[in-house]
Protein backbone atom coordinates (compact mmCIF):
# COMPACT_ATOMS: atom_id res chain seq x y z
CA UNK A 1 0.00 0.00 0.00
CA UNK A 2 1.19 3.26 -1.05
CA UNK A 3 1.01 5.93 2.02
CA UNK A 4 0.85 9.37 1.28
CA UNK A 5 2.44 11.82 3.31
CA UNK A 6 1.53 15.58 4.17
CA UNK A 7 4.17 18.33 3.21
CA UNK A 8 5.99 19.68 6.28
CA UNK A 9 3.98 23.03 6.42
CA UNK A 10 1.05 20.98 6.77
CA UNK A 11 2.52 18.72 9.67
CA UNK A 12 2.02 18.46 13.27
CA UNK A 13 5.95 16.56 14.26
CA UNK A 14 6.81 14.69 17.91
CA UNK A 15 10.98 14.75 18.11
CA UNK A 16 12.63 13.26 21.26
CA UNK A 17 15.71 14.34 22.40
CA UNK A 18 14.86 17.90 21.02
CA UNK A 19 16.98 20.12 23.32
CA UNK A 20 20.36 19.49 21.38
CA UNK A 21 21.46 18.02 18.42
CA UNK A 22 20.21 16.69 15.75
CA UNK A 23 16.60 16.91 16.88
CA UNK A 24 17.36 20.85 18.15
CA UNK A 25 19.10 20.91 14.24
CA UNK A 26 15.71 19.00 12.83
CA UNK A 27 12.90 20.92 15.20
CA UNK A 28 14.48 24.40 13.60
CA UNK A 29 14.34 22.97 10.34
CA UNK A 30 10.93 21.91 10.71
CA UNK A 31 9.40 25.79 12.02
CA UNK A 32 11.45 26.81 9.01
CA UNK A 33 9.45 24.92 7.19
CA UNK A 34 6.32 25.58 8.80
CA UNK A 35 5.62 22.77 11.23
CA UNK A 36 3.93 22.96 14.28
CA UNK A 37 6.08 20.71 16.64
CA UNK A 38 5.85 18.92 19.71
CA UNK A 39 9.21 19.10 21.63
CA UNK A 40 10.14 16.61 24.17
CA UNK A 41 13.61 16.33 26.58
CA UNK A 42 14.17 16.43 30.07
CA UNK A 43 15.89 19.87 30.11
CA UNK A 44 12.34 22.21 30.73
CA UNK A 45 14.65 25.61 30.77
CA UNK A 46 16.38 24.41 27.46
CA UNK A 47 12.82 23.70 25.85
CA UNK A 48 11.43 26.56 26.68
CA UNK A 49 14.74 28.76 25.45
CA UNK A 50 13.91 26.93 22.25
CA UNK A 51 10.57 27.21 22.28
CA UNK A 52 10.54 30.90 22.32
CA UNK A 53 13.30 30.95 19.33
CA UNK A 54 10.21 29.53 17.36
CA UNK A 55 8.06 31.30 18.21
CA UNK A 56 9.93 34.43 17.73
CA UNK A 57 10.07 33.31 14.22
CA UNK A 58 6.49 32.79 13.52
CA UNK A 59 6.50 29.10 14.03
CA UNK A 60 4.23 26.53 16.33
CA UNK A 61 5.73 25.30 19.32
CA UNK A 62 5.11 23.40 22.76
CA UNK A 63 7.41 21.54 25.19
CA UNK A 64 6.99 18.70 26.93
CA UNK A 65 9.43 17.65 29.75
CA UNK A 66 9.76 14.25 29.45
CA UNK A 67 12.53 11.30 30.04
CA UNK A 68 11.71 8.84 26.91
CA UNK A 69 12.75 5.68 29.18
CA UNK A 70 8.97 6.48 31.39
CA UNK A 71 6.69 4.65 28.89
CA UNK A 72 4.26 7.47 30.48
CA UNK A 73 6.15 10.52 29.31
CA UNK A 74 5.53 9.24 26.42
CA UNK A 75 2.64 9.17 26.41
CA UNK A 76 2.55 12.02 27.72
CA UNK A 77 3.92 13.77 24.89
CA UNK A 78 0.91 11.86 22.54
CA UNK A 79 -1.64 13.60 24.63
CA UNK A 80 0.01 17.50 24.63
CA UNK A 81 0.52 16.77 20.83
CA UNK A 82 -3.04 16.07 20.50
CA UNK A 83 -4.55 18.47 23.03
CA UNK A 84 -3.32 21.31 21.66
CA UNK A 85 -3.24 20.65 17.76
CA UNK A 86 -5.44 17.61 17.35
CA UNK A 87 -3.27 14.59 15.87
CA UNK A 88 -0.19 13.72 15.10
CA UNK A 89 1.44 13.63 11.26
CA UNK A 90 4.69 12.33 12.61
CA UNK A 91 6.62 11.09 15.29
CA UNK A 92 10.65 11.10 15.41
CA UNK A 93 12.21 9.05 18.08
CA UNK A 94 15.73 10.73 18.19
CA UNK A 95 16.79 10.73 22.10
CA UNK A 96 19.60 8.73 22.44
CA UNK A 97 22.77 8.48 24.62
CA UNK A 98 25.86 6.83 24.49
CA UNK A 99 28.97 5.38 26.92
CA UNK A 100 32.79 5.43 26.03
CA UNK A 101 34.55 2.91 27.96
CA UNK A 102 35.04 -1.08 27.60
CA UNK A 103 32.62 -2.93 28.06
CA UNK A 104 34.30 -4.99 30.44
CA UNK A 105 34.43 -1.72 33.08
CA UNK A 106 30.74 -0.09 31.91
CA UNK A 107 28.37 -0.98 35.42
CA UNK A 108 25.65 -3.17 34.73
CA UNK A 109 23.24 0.28 35.86
CA UNK A 110 24.66 2.48 33.31
CA UNK A 111 24.24 -0.26 30.33
CA UNK A 112 20.78 -0.59 31.18
CA UNK A 113 20.11 2.99 31.75
CA UNK A 114 21.23 3.08 28.24
CA UNK A 115 19.27 0.62 26.86
CA UNK A 116 16.03 1.72 28.87
CA UNK A 117 16.76 5.53 26.41
CA UNK A 118 17.69 4.03 23.59
CA UNK A 119 16.02 1.50 22.83
CA UNK A 120 12.91 1.15 25.13
CA UNK A 121 12.37 5.08 24.91
CA UNK A 122 12.11 3.98 20.86
CA UNK A 123 10.16 1.18 21.16
CA UNK A 124 7.77 2.43 23.65
CA UNK A 125 7.64 6.46 21.23
CA UNK A 126 7.05 3.84 18.59
CA UNK A 127 3.99 1.86 20.16
CA UNK A 128 2.65 5.02 21.56
CA UNK A 129 2.75 6.84 18.21
CA UNK A 130 0.98 3.96 16.03
CA UNK A 131 -2.75 4.61 16.74
CA UNK A 132 -2.39 8.60 16.32
CA UNK A 133 -0.41 7.88 12.91
CA UNK A 134 -3.08 5.27 11.34
CA UNK A 135 -5.82 7.74 11.92
CA UNK A 136 -4.81 9.50 8.92
CA UNK A 137 -1.52 8.39 7.73
CA UNK A 138 1.81 9.15 8.56
CA UNK A 139 5.40 8.76 9.29
CA UNK A 140 7.13 6.72 11.98
CA UNK A 141 11.10 8.06 11.98
CA UNK A 142 13.72 6.03 14.25
CA UNK A 143 16.93 7.31 14.27
CA UNK A 144 19.61 4.73 14.60
CA UNK A 145 22.91 4.62 13.65
CA UNK A 146 26.14 3.47 11.06
CA UNK A 147 26.49 1.23 13.92
CA UNK A 148 22.94 -0.12 13.64
CA UNK A 149 25.50 -2.31 11.16
CA UNK A 150 28.83 -2.03 11.67
CA UNK A 151 30.24 -1.43 15.92
CA UNK A 152 32.69 0.96 17.59
CA UNK A 153 34.81 0.03 20.10
CA UNK A 154 34.95 1.68 23.28
CA UNK A 155 30.96 2.38 22.36
CA UNK A 156 29.88 -1.37 22.73
CA UNK A 157 27.19 -1.11 24.68
CA UNK A 158 25.55 2.08 22.15
CA UNK A 159 26.44 0.04 19.20
CA UNK A 160 24.48 -2.98 20.79
CA UNK A 161 21.52 -0.74 21.33
CA UNK A 162 21.40 1.06 17.89
CA UNK A 163 21.18 -2.81 16.32
CA UNK A 164 18.48 -3.31 18.46
CA UNK A 165 16.92 0.22 17.11
CA UNK A 166 17.20 -1.46 13.86
CA UNK A 167 15.97 -4.36 14.27
CA UNK A 168 12.91 -3.62 16.27
CA UNK A 169 12.04 -0.62 13.43
CA UNK A 170 12.66 -3.42 10.37
CA UNK A 171 10.31 -5.96 12.19
CA UNK A 172 7.91 -3.45 13.03
CA UNK A 173 7.91 -2.27 9.22
CA UNK A 174 6.75 -5.34 8.27
CA UNK A 175 3.82 -5.77 10.14
CA UNK A 176 2.86 -2.35 9.90
CA UNK A 177 3.40 -1.77 5.84
CA UNK A 178 3.17 -5.13 4.77
CA UNK A 179 1.51 -7.50 6.90
CA UNK A 180 -1.65 -4.82 8.08
CA UNK A 181 -0.71 -2.86 4.58
CA UNK A 182 -1.18 0.18 7.39
CA UNK A 183 -1.26 3.65 6.08
CA UNK A 184 1.90 4.39 7.89
CA UNK A 185 5.83 4.76 6.81
CA UNK A 186 8.47 3.16 9.11
CA UNK A 187 12.05 4.76 8.27
CA UNK A 188 15.09 4.50 9.81
CA UNK A 189 17.55 6.92 9.45
CA UNK A 190 21.38 5.56 10.17
CA UNK A 191 23.77 8.67 10.10
CA UNK A 192 27.41 8.52 10.20
CA UNK A 193 28.99 10.70 13.32
CA UNK A 194 27.58 14.21 13.00
CA UNK A 195 29.08 17.10 14.92
CA UNK A 196 26.98 17.58 18.10
CA UNK A 197 27.05 17.97 21.71
CA UNK A 198 27.12 13.59 21.69
CA UNK A 199 30.22 13.27 23.25
CA UNK A 200 30.14 15.90 25.86
CA UNK A 201 26.78 13.94 26.80
CA UNK A 202 28.43 10.76 27.05
CA UNK A 203 28.68 9.24 30.47
CA UNK A 204 32.95 8.78 30.11
CA UNK A 205 34.83 5.72 31.39
CA UNK A 206 37.79 6.97 29.71
CA UNK A 207 40.71 9.05 31.30
CA UNK A 208 40.38 11.25 28.42
CA UNK A 209 37.66 13.76 27.01
CA UNK A 210 35.62 12.08 24.21
CA UNK A 211 35.34 12.75 20.70
CA UNK A 212 33.81 11.01 17.83
CA UNK A 213 36.38 10.13 14.90
CA UNK A 214 36.47 12.38 11.95
CA UNK A 215 35.10 12.94 9.63
CA UNK A 216 31.73 14.43 10.71
CA UNK A 217 28.80 15.85 9.18
CA UNK A 218 26.65 18.62 9.77
CA UNK A 219 23.75 18.13 12.42
CA UNK A 220 21.89 20.17 9.28
CA UNK A 221 22.17 17.22 6.96
CA UNK A 222 20.57 14.40 9.13
CA UNK A 223 17.69 17.19 9.63
CA UNK A 224 17.05 17.69 6.14
CA UNK A 225 17.05 13.58 5.97
CA UNK A 226 14.41 13.31 8.56
CA UNK A 227 12.33 15.73 7.24
CA UNK A 228 12.30 14.21 3.90
CA UNK A 229 11.54 10.83 5.28
CA UNK A 230 8.43 12.64 6.60
CA UNK A 231 6.89 13.55 3.26
CA UNK A 232 7.97 11.03 1.91
CA UNK A 233 8.07 7.19 2.12
CA UNK A 234 11.62 5.90 2.42
CA UNK A 235 12.30 2.41 4.21
CA UNK A 236 15.83 3.30 5.21
CA UNK A 237 18.21 6.55 5.06
CA UNK A 238 22.23 6.13 5.37
CA UNK A 239 23.66 9.77 5.81
CA UNK A 240 26.80 10.57 5.29
CA UNK A 241 29.14 8.63 2.62
CA UNK A 242 31.21 7.14 5.82
CA UNK A 243 27.63 5.46 7.09
CA UNK A 244 27.33 3.71 3.18
CA UNK A 245 30.38 2.67 3.16
CA UNK A 246 30.18 1.46 6.75
CA UNK A 247 27.30 -0.37 6.12
CA UNK A 248 28.40 -2.07 3.38
CA UNK A 249 31.84 -3.26 5.21
CA UNK A 250 30.34 -4.57 7.69
CA UNK A 251 28.22 -6.77 5.51
CA UNK A 252 30.56 -8.37 2.76
CA UNK A 253 33.55 -8.06 4.64
CA UNK A 254 32.82 -8.44 8.66
CA UNK A 255 36.69 -8.90 9.42
CA UNK A 256 37.88 -6.15 7.44
CA UNK A 257 35.17 -4.20 9.20
CA UNK A 258 36.14 -5.60 12.95
CA UNK A 259 40.26 -4.29 11.75
CA UNK A 260 38.96 -1.24 11.01
CA UNK A 261 36.58 -0.28 14.11
CA UNK A 262 39.30 -1.25 16.21
CA UNK A 263 41.55 1.73 14.56
CA UNK A 264 39.23 3.81 15.87
CA UNK A 265 39.96 3.62 19.45
CA UNK A 266 42.71 6.41 19.57
CA UNK A 267 40.97 8.42 17.55
CA UNK A 268 37.90 8.83 20.26
CA UNK A 269 39.59 11.11 22.70
CA UNK A 270 40.52 14.48 22.98
CA UNK A 271 44.30 14.79 25.02
CA UNK A 272 42.62 16.59 28.03
CA UNK A 273 41.31 15.49 31.15
CA UNK A 274 37.39 14.59 31.05
CA UNK A 275 35.35 17.31 31.41
CA UNK A 276 31.91 15.55 32.78
CA UNK A 277 32.34 12.11 33.32
CA UNK A 278 28.98 11.82 34.16
CA UNK A 279 27.32 12.99 30.87
CA UNK A 280 23.48 13.82 30.58
CA UNK A 281 23.07 9.35 31.28
CA UNK A 282 21.39 10.16 34.57
CA UNK A 283 20.84 13.81 34.40
CA UNK A 284 19.19 16.81 31.54
CA UNK A 285 21.60 18.00 29.12
CA UNK A 286 21.22 21.53 29.65
CA UNK A 287 23.53 22.91 26.62
CA UNK A 288 21.22 24.35 24.26
CA UNK A 289 23.53 23.41 21.68
CA UNK A 290 23.29 21.95 18.05
CA UNK A 291 26.96 21.49 17.33
CA UNK A 292 29.92 20.10 19.51
CA UNK A 293 32.34 21.90 20.80
CA UNK A 294 36.10 20.65 20.13
CA UNK A 295 39.03 20.61 22.18
CA UNK A 296 39.61 22.97 24.75
CA UNK A 297 42.70 24.65 23.95
CA UNK A 298 40.87 26.19 20.82
CA UNK A 299 39.15 28.53 23.05
CA UNK A 300 35.80 28.17 25.48
CA UNK A 301 32.82 26.67 23.57
CA UNK A 302 30.73 28.48 20.77
CA UNK A 303 27.26 28.98 22.60
CA UNK A 304 25.23 29.92 19.19
CA UNK A 305 22.63 27.07 18.00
Amino acid sequence: MAVSLKPINEQVIVITGASSGIGLATALAAANKGAKLVLAARSEETLDEVVAQIVSMGGEAIRVSADVAEREHLQKIADAAVARFGRIDTWVNNAGVSIYGRLDEVSEGDSRRLFDVNFWGLVNGSLIALPYLKQSGGALINVGSEVSDAVVALQGMYSASKHAVKGFTDALRVEVEDVDESNVAITLIQPTAVDTPYPQHARNYMEKEPKLPDPQIEPAKVAAAILDAACNHRRDVRVGAQAVLNSVIAKVAPSLGDKLAAKQVDRQHYEEPPRDPAGTLHKPGRTGRVKGTGPMEDGPPSTHR
